[in-house]
Order: C-alpha cells, then sequence, then structure tokens
C-alpha cells in the first residue's frame, strides 16, 4: 500500500478535518474519526442514496479498501472526496489483508467499501473483520444500502421471518439440493442470482419448492431501470424462460411454505393422543400450535371425542353380563 496523500488525522483549529466531500455543489469538511476499520456502506445503484455519515467517513479516511478501484471512483469523483483507493477482493485478499492490518496497527484509518450495498454481504470481507479484530483494532459499521432489504420491502412477502441464502450453486444437482434443504424454512428466502442464470433457477425452484409457490424477481433495484415481477415459482420461471437473460443485478425472493390442513382422521388421532395427558383446553391450544387449526374448533372437535370415548364406555359398561347372575332360576 502507498503511503496517504495526507497525514492520519489533519485537523483544523475548530477541531476538524481539512478532508471533505461536495452535495449539489457545496463542499463539506468531513469531521475527524478515530482510528480503526469502518465497514461503509454504498449505493447499490443510486447515487443519492449514500448518508451523510458514509461520505463524512470516506472523506475522513486514509485509505478507501474497494473490491473493484474503479467502480468505487464514480462515487468518491460524484462527491469530492479524495481518499486513497486501495484494491481489496477475494483474489488478492490473503496478499493485501496484511498490508491492510499494517496501516491499522500504524494507526490509520480504514473504510472498507464493496461495489454496492453493505459490505460482508456474499464478500469476503468477514475474514479481514476476524483479523482486525483479533489484532485489537475498532470495526465500525456504517449502516446504509442493501440489496436484499430494498428486494425484501418491495416484495409483499412476510417480512417478519425471512433467510437470505447468498448464490445458490451454479449446476442443477447442486442447485436443487441446496433448495431442498431450505425448503421448510417457515419464512421467506433470498437469494443473489447472475442474470444468465436465473430463467435456470426459476426452473429449479419450481420443480423442487412447488410451481404455486409465491415468489417475487426484482432487478436493477433504485435504478432507471428498476423492476419488481410477483407471481408464484411457476409463472415466473415460464415467463423468464420464454424472454432473453435479463440484465442487472438480480434478487429473487420466494415466500414461506403453506402448510396445508391436515386430514381429519389425523386431527382426531392427535387430540386422542393429546387428552390422555393433558386437560381439554391445554390439548386443543397444543394441537393448534401443531396443525396451525383454529383452537376453538379444534376444542369443540375435543369435546365431542371426549363425549364419545364417554359413550362407549357407558355402552360396555351396559354390556357386561352381571357377575351374580350365575343363570339359575
Amino acid at each position: 500500500m502507498s503511503a496517504p496523500a495526507r497525514p492520519v488525522h489533519p485537523e483544523s483549529a475548530g477541531g476538524e478535518s481539512q478532508a471533505g466531500y461536495q452535495i449539489d455543489g457545496q463542499r463539506l469538511r468531513a469531521p475527524a474519526i478515530e482510528p480503526g476499520l469502518y465497514i461503509v456502506s454504498t449505493p447499490i445503484g443510486n447515487l443519492r442514496d449514500i448518508t451523510i455519515r458514509a461520505l463524512a467517513t470516506l472523506a475522513a479516511a486514509d485509505v478507501i479498501a474497494c473490491e473493484d478501484t474503479r467502480v468505487t471512483r464514480v462515487l468518491t469523483r460524484h462527491y469530492g472526496i479524495e481518499t486513497e483507493l486501495f484494491a481489496y477482493h477475494e483474489h488478492n485478499a490473503d496478499r493485501q489483508r496484511p498490508k491492510l492490518l499494517a496501516a491499522l496497527a500504524a494507526g490509520k484509518t480504514i473504510a472498507l467499501v464493496s461495489d454496492a450495498g453493505t459490505p460482508l454481504v456474499s464478500d469476503p470481507g468477514f475474514r479481514l473483520v476476524g483479523d482486525v479484530l483479533g489484532a485489537g483494532h475498532r470495526v465500525i459499521p456504517i449502516p446504509g444500502a442493501s440489496a436484499l432489504l430494498t428486494a425484501l420491502v418491495a416484495a409483499a412477502l412476510p417480512t417478519d421471518t425471512f433467510l437470505f441464502a447468498g448464490f445458490l450453486p451454479n449446476r442443477t444437482v447442486g442447485r436443487k439440493k441446496r433448495l431442498a434443504a431450505l425448503a421448510e424454512v417457515p419464512g421467506t428466502l433470498i437469494f443473489y442470482e447472475s442474470p444468465h442464470r436465473t430463467a435456470d433457477s426459476l426452473t429449479d425452484m419450481a420443480e423442487t419448492l412447488g410451481a404455486d409457490r409465491p415468489a417475487v424477481v426484482a432487478r436493477e433495484l433504485t435504478k432507471t431501470f428498476e423492476t419488481v415481477r410477483r407471481g408464484t415459482l411457476g409463472s415466473l420461471a415460464e415467463a423468464f424462460g420464454n424472454e432473453p437473460s435479463p440484465k442487472g443485478e438480480i434478487v429473487i425472493l420466494i415466500g414461506p411454505p403453506v402448510a396445508s390442513e391436515p386430514e381429519a382422521e389425523e386431527v382426531d388421532s392427535l387430540l386422542a393422543r393429546l387428552l390422555e395427558n393433558h386437560p381439554l383446553k391445554e390439548a386443543a391450544a397444543l394441537a393448534a400450535t401443531a396443525t396451525g387449526m383454529p383452537k376453538r374448533d379444534l376444542y369443540q372437535r375435543a369435546l365431542e371425542l371426549k363425549a364419545e370415548a364417554a359413550g362407549d364406555e357407558e355402552d360396555e359398561d351396559d354390556g357386561e353380563p352381571d357377575s351374580d347372575d350365575d343363570g339359575a332360576a
């Protein structure tokens, strides 16, 4: 890593760094920040989605470690940030990580960014964070844009529970195996996918998870040609299979599995077992949790089963021969 173009934390008389950034033609100074590794979220498309804190951090840092200096330079030039850029990605991480650790040991401030969105999500930055913490340095998150969350809030799928599963395997066999392992997750599934594999992935999803499962394909989020297509896995697989490969970044979201209502005989059997060891109201509540059926309906059915069982016992008692009757006149 080359030496920073300026001292670590140059400050003006007012306690502010001489470094700065520009918004709509107005130049702003960036406050000095403490040494450490700053994990900085950047826009996923629209450059105006950057936060003020992120701009100030990028401007005040000694070095910006980024996946592709050409991509990050578009952002820094747009906002008039002059901080040195340093390439750090999965192909050079083992070689570059010691240099970043040495810079932190020397008291410098490093901002880590990805090409778009929040660093460490589907990229190897977590190893750097682990080593930085292991060396006793600070790690400070600067939150902001995230493609998976942007897609989730626009999908109209359940948001109370979701699982981000990153990229699926490239080949059908591995893809279906991974999907099968996630089939019963009781929440919305979120995947990143490359444009040229989108149609194949949707087909495998429909075959593995069910063609009727609700799904969404979000593309080019926050950009000019943003699209969010909703449907089922079957309808989306058919649509994308008959179109040219889409362009841009793809997020696929799949709704949670829909539990089918159990057969009446299965419900009766479950209630009968529960009634052996639990009071009626508690048995109904436990059955409701297990089946997803309304507790009121299960309580009523439990009453009926209990009444039927009591009736059967009375019938058995009425049919028993009198033990004192030996048949004599």
